[in-house]
């Protein structure tokens, strides 16, 4: 399909007007940004060095792909409707042009081994949402062409409403991926923007391995896959799906009863088990040599017949919260001393659960001032050890402590006298805390090297919050590019 904006389309007119519109949408002061999480997106992966040679992607995985909405529209018509042919998973951001490249072998392949998958966005700036949108490349597709419409469907795969609300970061979107689909594809998800003129376009490069249909017309319909270890009492439960919603006749409940039924492997085997001895049109287990499905100690695929109607399964857990688990200050003491506004607030924590234990410190003014976290093991007796850069005065130290199978959370609050000599420079941060909210004038707190760093006015202030441990290039007072985005105080 041809490209509205071809070189022999291009006019003095035409050039202006693609002006004109870049203009409007950035005169919008668009705040929205996001990214495909579930599986990850092309830049994502840029940013996790599995990709290479991403320039700005790599820095800024949520801001790439911005562009106007209405894909596919827009093949012929006004560029209002969606990004440009060749352009579609940069949207056309010269900064981030390299994720345009394409050919078989340019990008990592996430492998997709269930056709019912979830996905999954992160938003740093959340907007509303109209729709979430996922389109995939045509069977017959050609890796080696640059990506444009005729590239893909015409039609998505799977659509979910937004309802016009503020999505949540990390919530799934159940979809299933067409059954004419293996290999290497692209997945182009697109999350559209209610209250701008904007949407955002991911490329999402997969390797689908997921099976078809078994012989005598079994439907993957999802998995059941343990990784949680249950107590008496909990219980798993393997939720049918129609068309119509959830389908108690297809479902399944199992309640633990004690500790060897509550392992992994056991769990999934029973529940596999009484799916089979009470449904007729579902099965689950994994197929053997005979093509029978039959349940194992481990990982069990879930099968239905058309007729069932049933289209996918969510296995849920629920546990009962660890009523036996504390956790709690072992002494913090009355007061530590400041020298030049810094500090090390060191203090035992008391917990009987191995527990991912975060501890923050706040000024008068509930200003967060120091943070960790740290996995402590039940009955160690651990130390906690702060840095802090703050002034004298009274201060609040939270503790909040989440075993490690997430089942139950334990918090405690004391207060401590921060005395001494104050620092001459106040912070926003301790760099590279919540670094996806750096504007123009944030001041932070470089560790590395106790100083504090602003952000440049606009236009250098983007460059603020581009930023990752493996891409540091602008990281203040560190990165090689550092003077770009900063201002030492």
């Amino acid at each position: 399909m041809k490209s509205p904006f071809t070189k022999t389309s291009f006019s003095t007119g035409c050039v202006y007007s693609l002006t004109l519109l870049t203009a409007m949408l950035v005169s919008q002061q668009v705040a929205a940004h996001g990214y495909l999480s579930e599986p990850p997106s092309r830049a994502l992966l840029c940013q996790k060095g599995l990709n290479k040679d991403c320039g700005g992607a790599a820095y800024e995985p949520q801001s790439v792909g911005e562009t106007f909405k209405g894909f596919p529209a827009g093949a012929g018509g006004a560029p209002l409707q969606g990004p440009v042919d060749g352009k579609i998973a940069s949207g056309g951001i010269g900064l981030f042009s390299a994720v345009d490249a394409q050919s078989a072998t340019r990008w990592h392949l996430t492998e997709i081994k269930d056709r019912h998958i979830n996905f999954a966005w992160t938003y740093t700036a959340p907007h509303p949402a109209t729709k979430h949108e996922y389109f995939i490349t045509k069977t017959a597709w050609n890796p080696n062409q640059p990506l444009a419409r005729a590239s893909f469907d015409s039609t998505p795969f799977c659509f979910v409403d937004g309802g016009n609300v503020l999505p949540i970061s990390g919530a799934k979107q159940a979809c299933v991926i067409p059954e004419d689909k293996t290999g290497h594809h692209v997945i182009l998800a697109v999350w559209t923007v209610g209250d701008t003129d904007a949407a955002f376009y991911n490329a999402v490069d997969v390797n689908i391995l997921a099976e078809a249909a078994l012989p005598g017309g079994w439907n993957p319909v999802g998995s059941i896959t343990p990784a949680t270890t249950l107590l008496a009492g909990d219980k798993v439960k393997a939720r049918a799906f129609t068309a119509a919603g959830e389908s108690a006749p297809f479902s399944a409940e199992l309640s633990i009863a004690n500790v060897e039924a509550g392992k992994p492997e056991n769990w999934s085997f029973t529940l596999a088990e009484q799916i089979n001895k009470t449904q007729t049109l579902v099965r689950a287990g994994i197929r053997n040599e005979q093509d029978e499905i039959e349940p194992v100690k481990g990982a069990n695929n879930l099968y239905a017949q058309k007729e069932s109607g049933v289209i996918r399964y969510e296995v849920a857990l629920e546990m009962q919260e660890d009523a036996g688990a504390e956790m709690g200050f072992g002494g913090l003491s009355s007061e530590y001393e400041l020298e030049k506004g810094l500090a090390t607030v060191t203090f035992p924590v008391v917990n009987n659960r191995t527990m991912n234990i975060e501890a923050a410190i706040f000024d008068s003014n509930n200003k967060q001032v120091g943070y960790t976290k740290q996995l402590v093991a039940a009955g160690s007796h651990t130390s906690l050890s702060i840095d802090v850069r703050t002034q004298p005065g009274k201060h609040g130290v939270k503790l909040v402590g989440t075993t490690e199978d997430g089942r139950t959370t334990r918090q405690a609050f004391e207060e401590t006298e921060m005395t001494g000599e104050g620092g001459a420079e106040e912070h926003d941060f301790v760099f590279p805390d919540s670094f996806a909210s750096y504007t123009a004038g944030t001041k932070v707190l470089q560790p590395k090297d106790g100083q504090v760093y602003e952000c440049k006015p606009f236009p250098d202030a983007g460059y603020c919050k581009q930023y990752s441990p493996t891409a540091n290039g602008f990281e203040p007072g560190v990165g090689a590019h550092w003077h770009m985005a900063w201002d030492q105080k």
